[in-house]
């Protein structure tokens, strides 16, 4: 996963080794030996996590952090503060100013790079629903949300997976501060029950579990369809940070480790509920102030005008963020045909079926659109080319491997899809002309006999060397 990472720290030195360590990882590092310059380089460079020293003089970190929440254009950006203060209350203190983690020098190096994963993750779906809102505000359908920092962080309910009667205790105490609904499970199987039969805001797991093991739950609560969006706090002694960074790894949002500290526990809590309810606030004023006059009315998939308002604010990103996009043109092989054999009935369950395929196989955050007629743009934001290809050959199968039934399941069609890419990389590119781009691979796929994908530069792609997605991409 490529990312933008700011390393900000006084002392040469620990820049370096922080910057190797990255780079070793293929993340493009941003240095800053203060908070001032850091400051400065987060308006210009928006990186997507930062890694900020504590004890620095002039503006220390906890000042730097203050600084940059209070900051409604970066105060979603995650920061984890790095420090050798052990002290719990320089650790609380962080946290409240609004860092998402303390690691202390010496770094581990594999919960550096767990941490660092698991909140690039985050700010990438945080960042796409910003685009999606800031698109929809460019067309006047939409109002500011407002930052993290001011999200509620009371009235929350909150699960915990816990079967140590004095920890349950505890936590229990904790979060009567806040008025949160508190629930308890003692094991997995209740704990299920309880997420099927209500939402939650918050999913606490031990990872000490006396007959099941809390890592294999925490992966089947991050999967299971109703708590997938919901943050998950692990709980875990020192001996378990291999367990920790798999947990991160597999899409926990955090951790404490015993023994527990209440105040560090309730504001890591904290961080976890507002980072909710600002998504929650984000996706909620976009969908609900979003109108009808920017979908398409009979596949519900956006139109052109929104498409091409959202693509020039993704290029504009692109020229800050470097990180490639792709964009494919899809049509449908033979629409017309379909509609003069079979009736317009038949040929709109078509678009609507082909509309809904596309859909489920794309990413979150990916963004599919309905020109017009038959033909369909997919727009794939930080994308590899090779990842690209995939995807595409994904939603080209997707059509023509399983037939499509129209008329009330009267008819069987077997359709297919012709699909033109391009891939654009940073530069000054205008909507229009990297439509074009697409569009003449698109005619290029018709040439060659339809069903089959053509990306500029490189041609027919080969159906059987991009069949499944590597996980490495």
């Amino acid at each position: 996963m490529s990312a933008r990472v700011m390393v900000v720290d006084d002392i040469l030195p620990n820049v370096k080794l922080l910057e190797a360590k990255l780079m070793s990882e293929y993340y493009d590092v941003i240095t800053a030996e203060s908070g001032p310059e850091a400051l400065e380089k987060l308006q210009e460079e928006q990186p997507d996590i930062i890694l900020l020293d504590v004890m620095m003089p002039g503006m220390d970190g906890f000042e730097v952090c203050r600084r940059i929440k209070a900051d409604p254009k970066i105060a979603h950006i995650p920061i984890v503060m790095v420090t050798a203060l052990t002290d719990k209350e320089d650790r609380v203190k962080g946290l409240e100013a609004g860092a998402d983690d303390f690691l202390s020098k010496p770094i581990n190096d594999v919960a550096l790079m767990a941490r660092v994963r698991s909140l690039v993750r985050l700010k990438m779906t945080i960042d796409e629903w910003r685009v999606r809102e800031n698109t929809a505000r460019q067309l006047g359908v939409s109002e500011d949300a407002a930052s993290v920092m001011q999200q509620p962080v009371d009235n929350a309910k909150i699960l915990i997976i816990e079967d140590q009667d004095f920890e349950i205790e505890k936590f229990g105490q904790t979060l009567q501060v806040d008025d949160d609904q508190v629930y308890f499970s003692t094991n997995g199987m209740d704990a299920l029950k309880k997420v099927a039969e209500q939402p939650f805001d918050l999913l606490i797991v031990s990872l000490n579990l006396e007959n099941e093991d809390g890592l294999r739950l925490s992966s089947h609560l991050r999967s299971n369809e109703t708590t997938r969006a919901v943050p998950i706090l692990m709980v875990g002694s020192e001996d378990d940070m291999d367990k920790v960074a798999r947990g991160l790894e597999m899409g926990a949002h955090d951790y404490v480790l015993r023994p527990v500290d209440r105040n560090e526990f309730l504001a890591r809590v904290r961080t976890q509920i507002r980072r909710k309810r600002y998504q929650e606030k984000l996706r909620s004023n976009y969908e609900s102030n979003l109108t009808m006059a920017i979908r398409d009315p009979l596949t519900g998939l956006y139109n052109r005008r929104y498409m091409e308002t959202h693509m020039a604010k993704l290029l504009e990103k692109q020229a800050e963020n470097h990180k490639p996009m792709g964009v494919l043109l899809l049509d449908i092989d033979h629409f017309k045909s379909v509609n003069d054999t079979h009736g317009h009935g038949a040929g709109d369950d078509v678009l609507k079926e082909f509309s809904k395929r596309l859909s489920d196989n794309l990413r979150g955050f990916d963004l599919i659109a309905r020109l017009g007629g038959e033909e369909f743009v997919a727009i794939l934001p930080d994308v590899s080319e090779e990842k690209a290809y995939f995807i595409a050959e994904r939603l080209r199968r997707s059509i023509c491997e399983v037939p499509f039934t129209a008329n009330g399941g009267e008819l069987s069609l077997s359709i297919s899809s012709s699909i033109g890419g391009a891939i654009i990389h940073r530069g000054g590119h205008l909507v229009h002309s990297v439509l074009e781009r697409a569009d003449k691979c698109l005619y290029h796929a018709k040439e060659h006999g339809r069903n089959c994908t053509i990306f500029e530069r490189v041609g027919l792609i080969d159906p059987n060397k991009y069949k499944e997605i590597p996980r490495s991409l």
